[in-house]
């Protein structure tokens, strides 16, 4: 009996809440019945990348790969080099920041264009239906590898540009960035 009952009531309440998730869809309310989702995303170049996106990795930027030490108190190579005035970096700091920028600069737009690649193979398999679970798995794993990959150069980028500057260069990058009170309150 108790069974039957846990079966019953399996049955009543999983379509209930299958259709209490889908009036709760965070893509619902844009646009008319039956156009909700992402229908303002088809005309993206690669469908998973917004175009932002795709443009920083290809030129790469930071995208937020390295806000681990950026918000630890890590300066990033970039940022330093924007605040150079204010921290009043010497030019052997100057020119020892933009050497790391420009060595992170060329390794992760090497690696973001990789990455783009495979999403537009991704993209392409999809959109022909050449698609199998064999080749998503061998794809999201490439994928993923270079995201990882991207993140370590920016995030190793931020920590060889950390012993180059003062400790009061740093305390002033963190005022000036906002993470710190200017009164040290």
């Amino acid at each position: 009996m108790r069974t039957t009952m846990t079966l019953v009531f399996s049955l009543l309440w999983f379509p209930a809440a299958s259709l209490a998730q889908t009036g709760h869809d965070h893509h619902a309310g844009h646009g008319a019945p039956g156009t909700e989702g992402y229908a303002d995303l088809g005309d993206r170049q690669v469908k998973a990348l917004s175009n932002e996106e795709l443009e920083g990795l290809l030129r790469g930027e930071g995208l937020g790969f390295a806000l681990t030490a950026e918000l630890n108190g890590i300066p990033g190579p970039l940022h330093v080099l924007e605040l150079a005035g204010p921290l009043g970096l010497e030019e052997e700091q100057r020119e020892a920041v933009e050497e790391v920028f420009a060595g992170m600069r060329e390794e992760t737009s090497r690696l973001g264009a990789q990455l783009v690649d495979l999403e537009r193979t991704l993209d392409l398999r999809f959109s022909h239906r050449h698609i199998d679970p064999d080749v998503i798995r061998d794809l999201t794993s490439r994928i993923a590898a270079l995201q990882g990959q991207i993140r370590a150069v920016h995030l190793i980028a931020h920590l060889a540009v950390d012993p180059i500057l003062t400790a009061e260069q740093r305390s002033a990058y963190q005022v000036l960035r906002g993470y710190a009170d200017p009164e040290g309150s």
